[in-house]
C-alpha cells in the first residue's frame, strides 16, 4: 500500500472544500441568501462558466491527493523488513495520466507529430545523415508514418468525437430524467422544456457547454495515448499534461491568497470604520504605506528570504515536491498578506455608513458592547462586499502568479504553472523555427480559467450588489425576464 502524503496546500484545499460545502448548506437554509444565489443560478453565462470551473476544480482535486509508491522488496530482504517507499511523490492525477507523464521524448515535437522538431545527425545504412528522428512515443505504433498518419489521426478523432457525443447525449437524457422526477413531468416533456429554454435554471446553456467539453475530452482521450496532442517542450515533457498540472497551482494561488487576505482586511477595515479617530488614522497610515511600496519588489524580497531559508535547511523536506509545495504555500500567504489594503478600504467605507444607521445607534443605546455590535450588526452586513471582492480578486491572483513566475520570483521551477510555461516560451519564440505550442497551451488554459472566473464573479457581484442590478438589464431566460418585467416572482 502506498504512503499517503499530505502537503500543506492539500490540507488547505480540503478545508476550503469543506468550508464551501458548509456555506452552501447555510445558504440553502437562509432565505435571503437562497434567493440571492438563485439570481446567480439563473444567469446563463455564470452557469456555463460554473461548468467549466467544475472541470478545472476536478483537475485540481485529483492533483491534490498525493502518495509515495511502495517499492518492491529488495532481493534477500527479510520478510518482516520495513517497507520502502519511493522518493518521488505522485498524485492521483499523475497515476491516471501515467502514459502522458512517462512518455517523455528527447526534446521539442509539434502537436500530433511523429518526428522530432529539430534535425539531428544520425547513422543510416552506414552513412551519417542529418534528419528529423522518430519520436519514441508519439506515433510509435505507426509503421509507415507518412502514409498511415492522416488516416490514423482522422479515425481516432472520429471515434473520440463520437464517444464525446454519446457522453453528451447521455448527460442530456440524465438531466432531463432528473428534472422530470422533481417536476412530475414526463422525460420527453422535460427534455423539450430544456431545449426550448422554458426552465428557471439555464439547463440548455449548461448542457451545451458540457457537450462541447465532452467532445473535446473525447477527442483528446482518443489521441493522447499514442500522440502528444499539444506537442512536447524542450525536455520532451508532454505540454498538455503540464497545462493540466498547472491548473492546481492557479487554484491554490487564487484560493489561499484570498483566504490569507480576508482576516487582515475584515478586522482592520471594520475597526477603522467603527472606531474612527486615532484607530482609523493608524490603520489608514498602515495600508497607505503598504500600498505605496511596489508589490512586485515587496513580494520578491519575501520570496528570496524564503528561498535562502529553504536552501540552508534542506533537512526539513523529505522530497523535492514537499519543498516546492512549501514555497507555493508561502507565496500564496505573501500575496494575501500584502494584498489586503484594497478590501480594507472598501470595508472601512461600508462600516462608516453602517455605524450611522438606526439599528446600530439603538444597539449602543441599549448598552451592547463594541465587539458585540461589530460581530452582530456590522460583520453580517459587509459580508456581501467581502464575497464580491474575493470572487473578483481570485482571477487577478491567477494572473499575478503568471507575472511573478515570468520574472523569476514565483513558484519553484519544478512546479508546473502557467507562469513557468510562459517564462520558458520567451526563448522558444525567438528560435528559428519558432516553438509556439507551449505558449499557446498556457495562454489558452489560463484565458479559459480567468474568463470563466470573471463571468461567474460578474454574476455574483450583480446578485449581491443591489446597485449593480438596478442599472443593468436582465440577462436571464425569457420566462424569468417576463416575470421580472411584470413584477411577478421568477419561475
Amino acid at each position: 500500500m502506498p504512503k499517503f502524503v499530505f502537503l500543506a496546500t492539500d490540507v488547505v484545499l480540503y478545508l476550503l472544500l469543506v468550508a464551501t460545502a458548509f456555506y452552501a448548506w447555510h445558504a440553502l437554509r437562509t432565505p435571503n441568501l437562497r434567493q440571492t444565489w438563485r439570481i446567480v443560478v439563473r444567469d446563463p453565462a455564470a452557469m456555463c462558466a460554473a461548468v467549466v470551473l467544475a472541470v478545472f476544480l476536478l483537475f485540481a482535486l485529483l492533483d491534490s491527493f498525493h502518495f509515495r509508491p511502495l517499492l518492491p522488496p529488495a532481493a534477500g530482504a527479510a520478510a518482516n523488513a520495513a517497507p520502502a517507499y519511493s522518493t518521488q511523490t505522485l498524485s492521483l492525477l499523475d497515476a491516471l495520466l501515467a502514459g502522458a507523464r512517462q512518455g517523455r521524448e528527447k526534446t521539442y515535437s509539434e502537436p500530433l507529430a511523429t518526428h522530432q522538431y529539430s534535425k539531428e545527425s544520425m547513422l543510416v545504412d552506414g552513412k551519417m545523415v542529418r534528419d528529423f528522428p522518430r519520436l519514441q512515443f508519439g506515433g510509435a505504433h505507426l509503421k509507415d508514418e507518412a502514409a498511415e498518419w492522416p488516416g490514423d489521426v482522422a479515425a481516432r478523432s472520429a471515434a473520440g468525437l463520437a464517444g464525446g457525443a454519446l457522453g453528451a447525449l447521455l448527460l442530456w437524457l440524465l438531466v432531463a430524467a432528473l428534472r422530470a422526477r422533481s417536476t412530475g413531468e414526463r422525460a420527453a416533456q422535460s427534455l423539450r422544456a430544456i431545449g426550448r429554454r422554458e426552465t428557471a435554471v439555464p439547463w440548455r446553456a449548461m448542457l451545451l457547454t458540457a457537450s462541447a467539453l465532452a467532445l473535446f475530452i473525447g477527442w483528446v482521450a482518443a489521441l493522447w495515448p499514442v500522440y502528444h496532442v499539444l506537442g512536447t517542450d524542450q525536455t520532451g515533457n508532454d505540454v498538455l499534461f503540464q497545462a493540466i498540472k498547472s491548473v492546481r497551482t492557479a487554484m491554490v494561488i487564487g484560493s489561499l491568497a484570498t483566504l490569507a487576505t480576508l482576516p487582515f482586511a475584515i478586522v482592520l477595515g471594520i475597526l477603522a470604520g467603527y472606531h474612527k479617530g486615532r484607530v482609523d488614522d493608524a490603520i489608514q497610515y498602515l495600508y497607505t504605506v503598504l500600498s505605496s511600496i511596489p508589490s512586485v519588489l515587496l513580494i520578491a524580497a519575501f520570496v528570496l528570504m524564503i528561498q535562502v531559508f529553504m536552501d540552508k535547511n534542506p533537512q526539513l523536506f523529505e522530497t523535492g515536491v514537499e519543498r516546492a509545495d512549501i514555497r507555493l504555500f508561502l507565496l500564496a500567504a505573501i500575496l494575501g498578506i500584502t494584498g489586503w489594503a484594497g478590501l480594507a478600504r472598501l470595508l472601512r467605507a461600508e462600516t462608516l455608513k453602517l455605524t450611522e444607521l438606526d439599528y446600530v445607534q439603538a444597539a449602543r443605546a441599549f448598552g451592547v458592547s463594541d465587539a458585540g455590535i461589530m460581530r452582530r450588526h456590522i460583520l453580517p452586513n459587509v459580508m456581501h462586499v467581502v464575497l464580491i471582492v474575493a470572487v473578483l480578486d481570485f482571477s487577478g491572483l491567477v494572473l499575478y502568479e503568471a507575472v511573478l513566475s515570468y520574472v523569476g520570483v514565483g513558484v519553484d521551477p519544478s512546479t508546473n504553472s502557467f507562469g513557468t510555461m510562459i517564462n520558458s516560451a520567451r526563448t522558444e519564440l525567438s528560435r528559428s523555427p519558432m516553438v509556439w505550442w507551449n505558449l499557446l497551451a498556457a495562454f489558452t488554459f489560463m484565458v479559459v480559467l480567468v474568463l470563466s472566473l470573471q463571468l461567474f464573479a460578474s454574476a455574483v457581484r450583480e446578485a449581491f450588489d443591489p446597485r449593480a442590478r438596478a442599472f443593468r438589464p436582465h440577462r436571464g431566460h425569457p420566462a424569468t425576464a417576463a416575470a421580472a418585467q411584470a413584477g411577478a416572482p421568477a419561475p
